[in-house]
């Protein structure tokens, strides 16, 4: 028998909520079971033509080695034009870092800035693998719950409240997942004002999703609403989601240059450098043709709607339209304390979300994976036949509640 004992740091993280729910859809798949997968964050869209052309491209031309810590030449370009375009800042060569998808680049930063004792506030519902980046990097990670009477968004009093003498960073998800919640320039601008009052603090802004919004014109970053808060942002983006390259892993960053050299520091022991023929591929996405995103952007729309009004239909479920990204955050409470055909009593959102998964074939992710129940999330990154069916059944479970 092994006597092997995993460190510290692995003992006090949780395994991703997301993929357990996509291993266990996969599994009952597997059985036979046909599942309707609500669950699935990311595009069921394919790579665009014109990407997949410039990777083969750098196959062929031999573009398959190293290359340096912070990236090619042609996708640095890329990002910092990208960058300038949507932000309206400019930013240079030292502020930039290029990894194996957002994930790494997030969990890299809090490697090379946190210390024992440094708090991290996560305003909640929050992506699933936030709170536990910050334990496994030796972080305090300090949750302010935001319901929907706030829009699920931090208010600059709450933000107020929760920044202590040991605050680091801030993390400000928009558009975020699980709630498709988009944060405005005034209420951006309202955070920027307590943010100025503790300068030692930094904000970490996940910004994979801001491609698709489903606003007026394009997403207020917060270094377009601060600008003077820029050597304090770490902007944190990626291909995955806009470009549907979630398989190329491909992220990257842009902010102050003393984080991001500590950041290419620990990069470099790491992996040493991003994929090549991937980098080759996000500078073509970033630099080409657009429509493809406007395309995709038009469908989820459309899947948002579909979602939205089908579950808000639903006796004892209601959930905000997302203003972006491509989930709905569905409020369960007025299933809660119901009971289910066999008698069990559903008591929270997990049990809801097994009931879902048992009694329908539907497989949705419980909220208190995201910090904050009783909600379920829904992804509408499928075909809207898939979101129908869904909410056909979810509604047909819910009906044989009592």
């Amino acid at each position: 028998m092994s006597d092997y004992q995993p460190a510290s740091r692995v003992t006090r993280i949780k395994e991703s909520a997301s993929v357990t729910a996509a291993a266990r859809v996969r599994e009952l798949k597997a059985e036979g079971r046909s599942i309707i997968d609500l669950t699935v964050g990311e595009p069921d869209f394919d790579t665009p033509d014109h990407v997949k052309l410039a990777a083969i491209a750098a196959i062929n031309a031999g573009e398959t080695k190293y290359t340096a810590v912070t990236g090619t030449p042609e996708l640095r370009s890329a990002i910092l034009r990208h960058a300038e375009r949507r932000t309206g800042i400019a930013y240079g060569s030292g502020e930039i870092t290029i990894a194996g998808g957002a994930k790494q680049v997030i969990f890299t930063a809090f490697m090379a800035s946190l210390n024992g004792g440094d708090e991290v506030i996560v305003p909640a519902p929050y992506w699933v693998s936030y709170p536990d980046m910050v334990l496994a990097n030796d972080g305090t990670p300090v949750i302010v719950a935001c319901g929907d009477e706030v829009g699920f968004k931090l208010t600059p009093e709450a933000l107020a409240r929760a920044i202590t003498p040991a605050t680091k960073w801030l993390i400000l998800n928009t558009p975020s997942n699980p709630t498709g919640a988009v944060y405005s320039r005034t209420e951006l601008e309202a955070l920027a004002a307590v943010l100025r009052e503790h300068p030692r603090v930094y904000v970490l802004t996940d910004e994979i999703y801001d491609e698709i919004y489903f606003g007026e014109g394009r997403v207020t970053h917060l270094v377009s609403a601060a600008p003077d808060l820029r050597d304090r942002i770490l902007m944190v983006n990626g291909v995955s989601k806009a470009y549907a390259m979630t398989g190329w892993r491909l992220g990257y960053a842009l902010g102050p240059a003393a984080v991001v050299a500590s950041v290419n520091k620990l990069q470099s022991q790491i992996s040493s450098c991003p994929s090549s023929v991937s980098q080759a591929a996000a500078a073509a996405a970033l630099d080409g043709d657009q429509r493809f995103v406007a395309e995709c952007v038009d469908a989820y729309r459309t899947r948002r709607d579909a979602a939205a009004v089908g579950l808000n239909a639903v006796e004892g479920l209601s959930c905000l339209s997302p203003e972006g990204a491509f989930y709905a955050y569905v409020n369960c409470a007025g299933v809660i304390g119901k009971t289910t055909p066999s008698g069990s009593t559903i008591e929270t959102d997990v049990d809801f979300t097994a009931y879902l998964l048992d009694a329908a074939s539907v497989a949705v992710i419980p909220g208190s994976a995201y910090g904050l129940g009783p909600y379920f999330r829904v992804s509408f990154a499928t075909s809207l036949e898939i979101i129908n069916a869904g909410v056909e059944a979810i509604d047909k479970a819910v009906r044989a509640l009592n």
